[in-house]
């Protein structure tokens, strides 16, 4: 079954991907999970998108959310977050990730930033989810600007902007988070992370893992399989990119990115790189 990952424990999963030739930096998405958890993962972009069926449950900021049939999910770029169904039929969703820099040039503000991650209202879910859509089925490149156009239109009310959003002060751990982005094909010791906050590694782990809800371990494979993601996307082969991101082999990126992802690296090269 096209988009099926052969690590889908329930054959009904399925997950496929779009990428978008006009619009670079935008990537669309559908899925329908029943049984699959993914684990801990980021995308370094704006995630909208619409529950369409069932229910998933997420933990996203330190907050586990259960979003129901015609909700609408809205994440920050860089936030790392899970995902299962909530009920026992899965849940069918669509989304839509676009880099920040994009959307500050597509709607002329800047500093978008969404407070909630969650909107349980048909009335603003339904019209967003038929644009999504639509955006997947569009074959002009006119047709799906004017689109993308409009979902923005629609999300704008629900979104801050910076001197209402995300404050500018940074933390102790993210020069942490930088350094483990900036380096990801190389061996992290533990004591140099905590080095880096002035912290023992014990104090570090536990102080980390409370700000951030995962260990730095997790943090290094969200973020070297979004640089994954990445070079699959521009054409590079798996083996070449398992290495550039610091992964054993072939097969351990096969198996870390369809636990993250939902598809297999091969699959997701192929959906978001046909005509």
């Amino acid at each position: 079954m096209e988009g099926v990952p052969a690590s889908f424990p329930c054959e009904k999963d399925r997950a496929r991907f779009q990428q978008l030739t006009e619009l670079p930096g935008v990537e669309l998405y559908q899925a329908h999970i029943s049984r699959y958890a993914f684990e801990p993962h980021t995308h370094e972009a704006f995630g909208i998108g619409t529950i369409e069926a069932g229910a998933q449950r997420f933990r996203y900021r330190g907050t586990e959310y259960t979003a129901p049939e015609n909700s609408l999910v809205m994440m920050n770029p860089d936030e790392l977050h899970t995902g299962e169904s909530a009920c026992d039929e899965g849940w069918r969703y669509q989304m839509i990730y676009i880099q920040p820099q994009l959307m500050d040039e597509l709607t002329g503000d800047r500093g978008w930033w969404f407070n909630e991650a969650l909107l349980t209202d048909p009335r603003v879910a339904r019209p967003l989810s038929c644009l999504l859509a639509t955006l997947w089925q569009a074959e002009s490149p006119l047709a799906r600007q004017s689109l993308l156009a409009e979902l923005l239109l629609q999300i704008r009310p629900l979104a801050r902007m910076s001197s209402q959003g995300r404050p500018d002060a940074r933390h102790r751990f993210d020069q942490v988070r930088d350094f483990l982005r900036a380096n990801l094909a190389e061996p992290v010791r533990l004591d140099e992370l905590a080095a880096l906050a002035s912290l023992s590694p014990w104090h570090f782990l536990r102080a980390f893992r409370q700000h951030y809800h995962v260990t730095p371990h997790q943090m290094l494979m969200a973020f070297r399989l979004y640089d994954a993601k990445q070079r699959l996307a521009q054409g590079e082969a798996a083996a070449s990119v398992a290495a550039a991101v610091g992964l054993t082999d072939q097969a351990h990126l096969t198996r870390a990115f369809a636990n993250r992802y939902g598809v297999t690296p091969g699959r997701y090269q192929k959906q978001v790189r046909q005509p």
